[in-house]
């Protein structure tokens, strides 16, 4: 589940996108995130060992700050998820269109068929959804692994040459770029109370997640620079093309493939910690009452689900409407995840033990995401709005005190 959070869409485009902004030095930019990720998922797994519950990072935020902050987290988190999903959906479809024909139609067609499959892939209950999520990653490691070690043999080193076509200071909004790639460390939290043993689990699959997904992006990085070359920078699909230059023309229907995977896979650890944490705050008040069932381990929350599966579906009808393709739903989602980020290391810093390793990451881990913060400049707008929804909804909404509806 966690490596398919992480090891989601950003392989399929941003290699060529960091490409073209900072040239061979967004390697650098990679490998920083790479380094500045294991902090980060370090802090939300101690959080998730010591805290299990299905509010996830809202959980973290009402321990340490409160409701107000808990209710910020819950919405920030939960109303990314439909954008993310459909921006994701389709950099899928697209893979698909290229290979089969079709355009945009085939795009959209494509996407929606993706939201549907891993709705009912959730319906079913985590159990089955945990399954189908490990399936997938094996097939979809395997893929990566066999496309950057058939184009290899392609590879020219004077590819890297010159390094740095734009300048050193293009390495920062290349990382920037490459934020989408690394969103999903705090998405297992959600599922901590599904693990039979959180405190040991949640450790384990962290530091191996960290391990995969570190390396096969790095290699996949370094084999679209090398491999492509020039090239890389003009790449709608490069996966589709470092296939392409190892085993042929034909290989473009398997990138095709292996895209609806990576899809699959961030949409599927997504949506169900999504789904449980909408649970969670109907729950706890901070949503309509009505999507609480499902809050409890064990339990499948239906209502949730069909609310994120409805709001996913808006989302791609909209771009769609508007003809402005996936690029806004990017940043709606990229500066919710940064604001989710900054609210669970905070938290983190507060309530784990002083002097620990887990709290020396959450410091580094705070200092990071301060710099992501700076880095979204006006992508924050949304969250801004999200919050204030929140405070709103928690002061006047169903759930709010009677003093305070009264007073009101």
């Amino acid at each position: 589940m966690y490596v398919g959070a992480v090891l989601g869409t950003g392989v399929i485009a941003l290699p060529a996108m960091a490409a073209k902004v900072a040239g061979p030095a967004s390697l650098l930019a990679w490998a920083a995130l790479v380094v500045l990720s294991a902090p980060l998922a370090v802090t939300f797994a101690a959080l998730g060992s010591r805290y299990p519950d299905a509010g996830g990072v809202s959980y973290y935020a009402r321990l340490a700050f409160g409701p107000r902050a808990a209710s910020i987290a819950g919405w920030c988190f939960y109303f990314a998820v439909p954008p993310g999903s459909a921006a994701a959906g389709l950099f899928g479809g697209a893979y698909v269109s290229s290979a089969l024909g079709g355009g945009r139609t085939t795009t959209v067609v494509t996407a929606a068929a993706l939201m549907a499959v891993v709705g009912l892939a959730n319906w079913v209950g985590l159990k089955v959804s945990g399954r189908f999520q490990l399936a997938l990653a094996v097939v979809l490691v395997t893929l990566l692994l066999v496309s950057v070690a058939s184009s290899l043999p392609q590879a020219r080193l004077s590819h890297l040459h010159p390094f740095a076509p734009h300048g050193w200071s293009a390495i920062g909004p290349a990382a920037a770029l490459l934020v989408w790639s690394f969103a999903g460390w705090e998405a297992i939290t959600y599922l901590a109370g599904e693990f039979r043993s959180p405190a040991r689990d949640l450790p384990r699959a962290t530091g191996l997640a960290v391990l995969i997904v570190g390396a096969l992006y790095l290699v996949l990085a370094f084999a679209v620079i090398v491999v492509l070359g020039p090239g890389a920078a003009n790449s709608s699909a490069p996966l589709g093309d470092l296939m392409a230059s190892g085993l042929g023309g034909n290989a473009r229907v398997l990138a095709a493939g292996a895209a609806l995977l990576l899809t699959l896979g961030a949409m599927n650890a997504y949506w169900a910690g999504a789904s449980k944490l909408g649970a969670a705050l109907g729950r706890d008040g901070q949503l309509p009452a009505v999507l609480a069932r499902g809050s409890v381990a064990g339990e499948v929350p239906r209502r949730s689900l069909a609310a994120v599966a409805v709001l996913s579906l808006l989302a791609l009808g909209a771009v769609e409407a508007a003809g402005v393709g996936p690029a806004p739903l990017v940043l709606l989602t990229t500066g919710s995840f940064v604001m989710v980020y900054a609210l669970g290391v905070g938290a983190a810093v507060k309530l784990l033990p002083r002097r620990s390793v887990a709290w020396g990451a959450a410091l580094v881990a705070l200092a990071a995401v301060a710099v992501l913060l700076v880095m979204s400049g006006q992508y924050l707008v949304w969250p801004l709005l999200l919050g204030a929804g929140a405070l709103a909804y928690g002061k006047y909404g169903p759930g709010a005190p009677a003093q305070v509806t009264e007073a009101a």
